[in-house]
């Protein structure tokens, strides 16, 4: 075999390589943080005052996990008007979930989590007491 064959070879071997790379590479799935992420960076100075009223509370809220649920203690926060849980999985957006707290004035609330699969979310908790929007945010392993 001569030079040039070898040559020839070898960039065909090197072309198909790249060929392969590329078609991987179009296949993997790309998934933002949230679908309307442009319009929630516009509207992120709302998020900041809820972020700013969350820091003046003297009792966080907290997640925890409990065999298949999940449970959202609040302690000593008042009355609650509403309010929305999110659990969101950075590795894929389709594992995301969201809860929907009513009007409330327990301490704790219990939401199923049997359809998700295990791994590391977090979890945002968005809600209204006393006339006011609060935000809280924390990890969650399943």
């Amino acid at each position: 075999m001569s030079w040039g064959k070898g040559i020839i070879i070898a960039f065909i071997f090197f072309a198909a390589f790249i060929a392969t790379l590329v078609t991987v590479c179009i296949k993997q799935e790309m998934s933002l943080v949230s679908k309307d992420y442009y319009q929630e960076e516009l509207d992120y100075q709302q998020q900041i005052q809820r972020i700013e009223n969350t820091s003046k509370l003297s009792v966080l809220p907290s997640i925890t996990i409990t065999n298949d649920s999940l449970k959202l203690v609040f302690d000593n926060l008042g009355h609650i008007k509403g309010g929305v849980l999110k659990l969101t999985r950075a590795s894929s957006a389709r594992h995301d979930a969201s809860f929907t707290l009513p009007e409330h004035t327990g301490r704790e609330v219990v939401f199923p989590l049997s359809n998700l699969p295990r791994g590391r979310y977090t979890g945002s908790f968005q809600w209204v007491m006393d006339g006011k929007e609060y935000y809280f945010n924390q990890p969650v392993d399943l």
